[in-house]
């Protein structure tokens, strides 16, 4: 008998829920796992037996750079599969990210992901939150880190990437502003990128005076 796969384990027990049947469907990358369960309704009743498919990811981390001398922030651009298949453009907008491997710290990675995908080294984080992507089918948790850097001049930027992935992230330093304008216009179309961004929003003055 195949073992089962370490990124898929069996669902945790928990008050009120009775998982009945719990199959991992595809082991790749990331493990997709079929569950057939019952819960308890917010009335007491048990419901009705339901199948979710979960896709197991686990936990990732995404950095908003930000050089609060410049008053600017450092986005990334690269090409995105899913973007693609629900009809958008593949070229998104986004923060620096990653996902976190075993034993790793979340700032841990907020620093190799910046590092990999800007070549900025950033010397300070601040947490912006913790919260799941897409709750309704996939276990990945994500931190949020504004982080500390001292950004290049816009023709500097450059291309990054880890070649042994076929990753290339196009780095665009983008003013304060004008990045709020890109949220407001519906311009950058992650959830990731725009949290971090209305975050900053909120914080920014408090930035410019504690990190200056």
């Amino acid at each position: 008998m195949k073992a089962r796969p370490a990124k898929a384990p069996p669902i945790p027990a928990h008050p009120g829920v009775t998982v009945l049947e719990d199959e991992v469907v595809w082991d790749g990358r990331f493990p997709l796992q079929r569950v057939r369960f019952t819960y308890t309704r917010f009335d007491g009743s048990q419901s009705g037996e339901l199948v979710w498919e979960l896709w197991r990811r686990h936990a990732g981390v995404a950095v908003l750079p930000y050089d609060p001398v410049a008053d600017a922030v450092a986005l990334i651009e690269q090409f995105r599969l899913p973007a693609l298949a629900a009809g958008l453009d593949p070229i998104m907008v986004e923060c620096p990210a990653g996902l976190r491997e075993p034993g790793e710290t979340p700032e841990a990675v907020a620093r190799r992901e910046t590092l990999e995908e800007t070549a900025l080294r950033p010397d300070r984080f601040e947490l912006i939150c913790e919260t799941m992507l897409m709750q309704g089918g996939c276990d990945e948790t994500m931190h949020y880190y504004a982080a500390r850097v001292r950004l290049p001049q816009p023709g500097e930027a450059g291309t990054h990437g880890l070649a042994a992935e076929h990753e290339e992230t196009r780095v665009l330093v983008v003013p304060a502003e004008q990045a709020f304008a890109m949220l407001d216009d519906n311009r950058i179309r992650n959830v990731t990128a725009m949290v971090c961004l209305w975050w900053l929003r909120h914080h920014r003055a408090r930035l410019r005076q504690e990190w200056a």
